[in-house]
């Protein structure tokens, strides 16, 4: 019985780190939903404090006292937020 709680612990804990912002994958969805890089595909590294403070100037944010700190979990939390909060035109119209 012990052994399938375990189990079911260890997959619980999988699905939770798979699905909390700050990955790879969350960065490269806000990018591409922000668009970060211009015409020629020049633009900050990805998830560099560059690149966070675009994200930050492109939802308005920048220099709100209410966001988090950079470096945080909470950051990206704030941010997923603030993104889905936001209508944003297709993708097609934005790079014209």
């Amino acid at each position: 019985m012990s052994k399938y709680l375990a189990l079911l612990f260890v997959g619980a804990a999988g699905f939770v780190q798979a699905q909390s912002p700050c990955s790879e994958a969350w960065y490269q969805s806000i990018d591409k939903k922000l668009l970060t890089a211009d015409a020629q595909g020049h633009g900050p590294d990805i998830g560099s404090e560059e690149w966070k403070s675009v994200i930050e100037f492109k939802l308005g944010v920048r220099g709100r006292a209410n966001v988090p700190d950079r470096s945080s979990e909470q950051w990206c939390t704030y941010i997923d937020q603030q993104s889905k909060a936001v209508r944003w035109p297709a993708a097609d119209s934005r790079s014209t």
